[in-house]
């Protein structure tokens, strides 16, 4: 969709704005209680499901024995098999369905009676996993699953008998939403033309919204022959919102399919012990490069579907994907056809390959390499080949992709950094995107804060010159720790002709609760914005504006959890021209409750 799920600022000046005035914390704070308080009333015993982790990337993956063995040697054979059954390493895209039944399948080793997943955030936004397993002295795993036994203990697991696997997906979320002076208070001007705005829509004052979904299915695995595996799922999500949001005020609620997938895996084990392991499959999936910069939101929500900020939909309409794993190395081929909202479908078809090898001394590299096949979306530009204003198609983009993760062996610090570079076949294209982060976390003090900085440019187009330098985000996205930059800008400009600041802080006052406060400072790359938000299509500053935020989540179970947020975003002096000096401060809350049985 165009420029409505974006974007970028930078800050004008130091002076507190007068909208960040005391007659305005009356309204945010009752704001505020009404949304954190009111799902605690009517369900206390309910929170956000560990899937709201899914497609993160994995930090870590550490196998603890429950009742080891008196026998260092035997602990470490059984932890190295567990290891190798559920094949999952740093770096992964984090799949709960499928992780849940590489366990089951360890779990049938004669030497584990039980093991069970815990799911914990990473020091650098992605998700730390403990498997935690049960030694057993039988010397035959008997068949279990909540389809065997009735015993409820046994769920997600409803099938696990002679290598065949059936788990269930059960998982529902209740959000509430609200906003004051949402679009800066002018919707009018920020929605002008979009295709999602219909009825009265957030804008001037307070106002709020109710959206929740149930998503649940089936997923399975069964061999059928020597180390060769056929796997599948096959989900549905409803989904509904009422009251006033971003877009509408009109109440809705909607069904889809969301996975709706087949493959095959297999590998071996060598006698040195190297592992090697392809995976093929084709259907309805999800699908994520890295920490999604590039590909991360492979489908769209709202609208029609709803839900517009719990975001439950992000299978593809189409992945056949093929994969080639040795070790902690990974090769993929890929066609992904992204499931987009019928009212802005862009038909965008592409393909692409992805590779990542850890390379010692606790560096990781990656790179891509994207082609866009077919594509109905346009860029607008103000050069050749057009004298005026050109039409230039997205179809024949090539997207050159590099990445560097390191974490300090045996230490604190952390970094990452991807550069991006694009091209089209059809016309003289130079766009190019730069990210780097570092951070630290200091351990041995209290609440374990982990602190980080990140830079981000995402070109945009010059008018001076003959070739065309905006950046296509593509499927960008992720999460608000990822690239969805700014709770609120985000929704305003895209990752697209912007310079964005971030300042991190990862707090952990206990084992179960965190909290993560950002400051954003948000800036355009050129004055020259065609292809964005309309109303700030040419801008008179170069400063969008900034945003602070804090997010809380509390895990209160393993499959329970609450999260919630407040946000206050201020506008810039090319906000403040575009609106004629009418732009307020944005400020959000938000919580939701979610939980998987």
């Amino acid at each position: 969709m165009y420029q409505t799920l974006a974007s970028a600022g930078g800050l004008a000046s130091g002076r507190i704005p007068r909208s960040l005035s005391f007659g305005i914390f009356p309204r945010v704070l009752g704001l505020a209680l009404m949304i954190l308080v009111g799902p605690l009333a009517a369900n206390p015993g309910l929170a956000q499901t560990p899937s709201s982790d899914e497609g993160r990337l994995v930090e870590s993956v550490d196998i603890v024995l429950a009742n080891p063995s008196a026998d260092a040697a035997a602990n470490d054979r059984v932890i190295d098999a567990i290891r190798r059954n559920i094949g999952l390493f740093r770096g992964a895209s984090f799949n709960r369905a499928e992780l849940e039944i590489a366990i089951a399948r360890a779990s049938r080793q004669a030497t584990v009676a039980s093991a069970e997943l815990e799911v914990s955030s990473g020091r650098s936004g992605g998700v730390a996993l403990t498997i935690n397993a049960t030694l057993s002295d039988q010397i035959l795993r008997a068949d279990r699953g909540y389809l065997v036994s009735g015993d409820t203990k046994d769920l997600p697991i409803l099938y696990d008998s002679e290598g065949t696997i059936i788990v269930g997906k059960l998982e529902t979320l209740t959000m509430l939403y609200g906003n004051v002076d949402a679009w800066y208070g002018r919707p009018d001007l920020f929605l002008n033309g979009n295709p999602l705005a219909s009825g009265n829509m957030a804008g001037s004052g307070a106002s709020g919204w109710g959206e929740g979904f149930i998503h649940t299915g089936l997923y399975g695995l069964t061999p059928i022959g020597d180390d060769i595996y056929a796997y599948g799922g096959l989900s549905g999500i409803v989904s509904g919102s009422a009251g006033t949001e971003l877009f509408t005020d009109e109440s809705r609620a909607h069904f889809g399919v969301e996975d709706a997938y087949v493959g095959l895996v297999g590998g071996q084990t060598y006698d040195s012990g190297d592992r090697l392991v392809w995976n093929a499959s084709v259907g309805r999936k999800r699908y994520a490069i890295a920490d999604s910069m590039i590909i991360g939101n492979t489908a769209s929500n709202g609208d029609e579907r709803a839900a517009l900020q719990s975001n439950p939909r992000w299978a593809a309409d189409m992945l056949v994907l093929g994969q080639l794993r040795y070790n902690n190395s990974l090769f993929e081929l890929f066609y992904l056809d992204p499931d987009e909202l019928p009212v802005v479908d862009s038909r965008t078809r592409m393909v692409g390959l992805n590779v990542e090898t850890p390379v010692g001394g606790g560096f990781k590299l990656g790179g891509s390499y994207i082609r866009v096949l077919e594509s109905g979306s346009s860029y607008f530009a103000q050069t050749a080949p057009n004298p005026t204003t050109a039409k230039l198609g997205r179809k024949g983009l090539e997207v050159f992709n590099a990445r560097i993760r390191w974490d300090q062996p045996n230490g604190d610090f952390f970094g990452n950094a991807e550069f991006a570079l694009q091209r089209n076949e059809n016309f003289d294209m130079h766009a190019t995107a730069l990210a780097a982060e570092i951070g630290y976390q200091f351990s041995e003090i209290a609440w374990q804060p982990v602190v980080s900085y990140r830079y981000a440019q995402f070109s945009g187009d010059d008018p001076a010159t003959a070739r065309f330098e905006r950046w296509d985000p593509l499927l960008s996205g992720g999460n608000g720790e990822q690239w969805v930059q700014g709770i609120n800008h985000f929704k305003v400009f895209q990752d697209s002709n912007l310079i964005a600041h971030r300042l991190q802080l990862r707090l952990r006052p206990t084992p179960m609760v965190e909290l993560v406060p950002q400051f954003w400072v948000f800036r355009a790359d050129s004055a020259t914005n065609l292809g964005g938000n309309p109303a700030l299509s040419s801008l008179g500053s170069k400063e969008l504006g900034y945003e602070a935020n804090l997010t809380a989540k509390w895990f209160i179970s393993p499959k329970v959890m609450l999260q919630g947020h407040v946000a206050a975003t201020f506008p810039g002096d090319a906000v403040k021209q575009a609106t004629s000096g009418g732009a307020d401060t944005w400020w959000s809350a938000m919580a939701f409750l979610r939980v998987a049985f």
